[in-house]
């Protein structure tokens, strides 16, 4: 084992150890390693950190910059033991973060992704019905689509119509009501998965072999389902188009109208909404408003109608 991967492996554990899960930043770490290492580098220099982080050509700039800014984090923490180390200007390539317009699917749009879905074929026949209940919960509950894959057994209460979600994106556990339909579905699926696969496991939504769907997988079975819809560009990756996490999107904007068309105070159901999605700050549920056309036209409606009130 080289100098580099002791170094590596020493990062990623004090970072492990604050509290990161780094699954995707260190797959891409030892990448770069691998890279240097090929290059015949024992040591991050700025010009190999920038041919890496500009691969693959056709990738989009943020991502370049988010894999020059991983590099620089461990360039700069490996730096204070290998005195070689270049660490990458700051500003090498400037990226200010913009949220993805969401696409709001509509509901013929969900019909035809979960039929698509239910048809995808499987030596146990249990696929199709795996994605198609993953992807319909995702549509009527907005969860993340890694709450909905780290899902156990025992967090699917069909009996209270209550889904607990104890591995959030930001620590937190929150209980998640769902409609009475919605419970019918995941029951329907877990008799079939038990019927199918009758050696237990721990997972709720599994795959044919017995283990955990993936966010991953989930993904690439999403934008590729997609792509035979025409919702995305055809592509020899995932394409571009309607993602799986507008599902969440969808979710929260269709609440949102609600409350509006329902003649509701948007800004005290608010908060109820946050709580719901799991977000740590209110205003990552006012972005709606403004990401939104129809939820943004709603917000001037209501504005203008009580300021005529004001002024009577």
């Amino acid at each position: 084992m080289s100098g580099l991967d002791v170094a590596l492996n020493q990062y990623l554990a004090m970072r492990r150890g604050l509290g990161f899960q780094l699954r995707e930043v260190a797959g891409s770490l030892r990448n770069f390693v691998g890279f240097l290492q090929a290059e015949g580098a024992s040591y991050v220099t700025r010009e190999l950190a920038l041919r890496w982080a500009i691969r693959p050509a056709e990738a989009q700039y943020a991502t370049w910059a988010w894999r020059l800014g991983m590099v620089r984090r461990f360039a700069i923490w490996h730096s204070t033991m290998e005195p070689r180390t270049e660490v990458p200007a700051a500003g090498l390539l400037p990226y200010r973060y913009e949220r993805k317009k969401p696409h709001i699917y509509s509901d013929d749009e969900i019909e035809k992704l979960l039929g698509q879905a239910a048809q995808l074929a499987s030596p146990k026949g249990l696929r199709g019905h795996t994605y198609a209940t993953l992807f319909g919960l995702l549509a009527v509950s907005g969860m993340r689509i890694s709450e909905a894959v780290n899902l156990d057994r025992p967090d699917v209460d069909l009996g209270h119509g209550i889904v607990t979600i104890r591995r959030t994106k930001f620590g937190k556990s929150r209980h998640v009501p769902v409609h009475a339909s919605t419970v019918d579905a995941l029951g329907q699926y877990a008799k079939r998965r038990d019927r199918i696969l009758p050696k237990p496991t721990a997972a709720f939504f599994v795959s044919e072999r017995g283990g955990r769907i993936t966010d991953c997988m989930a993904r690439y079975t999403f934008a590729r389902l997609s792509q035979q819809l025409g919702f995305r560009s055809v592509a020899k990756s995932h394409g571009r188009g309607p993602r799986l996490h507008d599902m969440r999107h969808r979710f929260a904007a269709r609440a949102l109208i609600n409350w509006y068309r329902a003649g509701l105070d948007v800004e005290r159901e608010l908060p109820k909404l946050a709580t719901y999605l799991g977000h740590v700050h209110i205003n990552e549920t006012y972005w709606y408003l403004e990401a939104v056309p129809e939820l943004l036209q709603l917000a001037t409606d209501r504005a203008m109608n009580n300021g005529k009130g004001d002024r009577r």
